[in-house]
């Protein structure tokens, strides 16, 4: 349910940006999500459909693109991707780790027709 205000708010940079554009329609949108955000496609993908009904947002396509985690081990300076859901770091073990990128949601850009 958090990700409603996130697409209120993707719709409303879309309208004002195909109403700059002087645009007929939105066609697609391309959203980076990061491994680590709590973002679920489907839930984004449904709240779309309903808020962007009776707009020249509506039908556009919701293109994912997911992105990995990253984080830095303070103890060795290592950067590393998470794989398996191991937060610790590979080189060395160490807890005391802080994300880099990975727990991102953004509009990315939008496809229009002139």
């Amino acid at each position: 349910m958090h990700e409603l205000p996130f697409v209120e708010s993707i719709l409303d940079l879309t309208l004002e940006y195909a109403e700059k554009s002087h645009a007929k329609k939105a066609v697609a949108l391309n959203l980076v999500i990061g491994q680590m955000s709590s973002i679920v496609d489907d839930t984004v993908q449904f709240y779309w459909d309903l808020l962007s009904q009776g707009t020249i947002a509506e039908g556009a396509e919701l293109r994912f693109n997911r992105v990995p985690a990253v984080f830095y081990c303070w103890d060795c300076g290592t950067t590393y991707e998470l794989r398996d859901g191991n937060l610790t770091c590979p080189r060395c073990g160490s807890s005391k780790v802080s994300l880099v990128k990975g727990d991102e949601f953004r509009l990315e850009s939008i496809d229009i027709e002139d």
